[in-house]
């Protein structure tokens, strides 16, 4: 179907991002990190609007929303302190009355929280994963589960390596190692005090806790997705959860790559043809409200027996996927498009 030639002009979509008042009154569609989305809106025929998003004008932001027939939503879960939760009362409350969101608070809750990990445990990108609802059965069943090797202990919400440790026991010593995500260095702590850390986790949500992914320091491969179909890829070497400093020192740059990319089609065929699916299916997930944009996250896993590679899921992202590859704006607009017709 060529989408460009048989989508109606007549649609609107708001870009939604947070900033200030000086922001919402400069904010323009030529300009700014999501010029190219806005590029590629128009290139099949939908007008883009800018929309910026503050709690303190709130109600302004509701009825520029009202008035269009899309948003699409760039906002992190946490950001300079502020959590999400006026927004997604007003995202739900828009889409209430007819507006597309992507992505939908709901659908974010299902797929872009680290319990995902935990719920898709059994697929083929799962690993030794554990759920810890209260700090309790964190005490309690976190010490058998280090008796086996280094864990990576995460919070339920967050971004940016925020509420990210590995932690592993010492040989010769009652205390643990931690090593948090945004830092560099590691430290040396009780059990009892790193769950104290942990305590606040437990306010807005659970922890999860995986198995330590021994290849971690080879990359991670970023598999992004704009609905159920890839839009690129980007891989880079990562000094978070790192230990060695050789291997630090040769962490670099997320490099971007096509869907095209030879070395990630293996990946491609699982995350289009099978995980995607079931992703969808384990969560109920319609096709139809999969995020116009979002990623995963994978660790290299074992080895397999016919010497490929195998995946190892770290995190889904969801809330505000940026950057991203240079094909990614159209593939965005496609899923746009093709969404909105729904509404005709």
């Amino acid at each position: 179907m060529d989408t460009e030639k048989q989508f109606s002009p007549r649609h609107t979509v708001a870009i939604l991002s947070r900033g200030d008042a000086a922001a919402r009154r400069d904010a323009t569609s030529k300009y700014g990190r999501f010029a190219d989305v806005f590029e590629a809106l128009a290139a099949v025929g939908i007008e883009g609007r800018p929309a910026i998003y503050d709690e303190s004008f709130a109600d302004d932001v509701r009825q520029e929303l009202l008035a269009v027939d899309g948003v699409l939503v760039w906002v992190n879960p946490i950001q300079e302190g502020r959590n999400r939760a006026g927004l997604d009362a007003l995202l739900r409350e828009v889409a209430a009355q007819g507006v597309w969101v992507s992505a939908h608070p709901d659908v974010i809750l299902k797929m872009g929280t680290k319990e995902v990990l935990y719920r898709t445990r059994s697929m083929g990108w799962g690993s030794d994963t554990a759920l810890y609802q209260t700090a309790e059965t964190m005490l309690a069943e976190l010490p058998t589960r280090l008796a086996s090797g280094p864990r990576v202990i995460k919070r339920n919400r967050g971004n940016g390596g925020q509420g990210v440790w590995k932690i592993e026991r010492l040989p010769t010593s009652s205390m643990i190692r931690v090593l948090d995500a945004t830092k560099d260095a590691p430290e040396e702590v009780t059990l009892d005090d790193f769950l104290r850390r942990c305590a606040e986790y437990f306010e807005s949500g659970s922890v999860i806790d995986q198995a330590f992914q021994p290849r971690l320091s080879e990359g991670v491969v970023r598999c992004y997705m704009a609905g159920d179909r890839c839009a690129g890829f980007g891989h880079h070497k990562v000094k978070a959860l790192v230990d060695s400093p050789a291997a630090r020192s040769e962490a670099g740059p997320r490099l971007y790559s096509s869907s095209a990319d030879p070395r990630f089609q293996r990946l491609r065929r699982l995350m289009e043809d099978k995980w995607t699916p079931q992703l969808t299916s384990l969560l109920d997930i319609a096709r139809d409200d999969l995020p116009a944009i979002w990623d995963a996250d994978f660790m290299l896993g074992p080895v397999q027996a016919d010497g490929s590679d195998s995946y190892v899921l770290g995190e889904i992202n969801v809330s505000s996927v940026h950057p991203y590859p240079d094909d990614a704006p159209a593939e965005i607009a496609r899923r746009v498009a093709d969404r909105l017709k729904l509404k005709n």
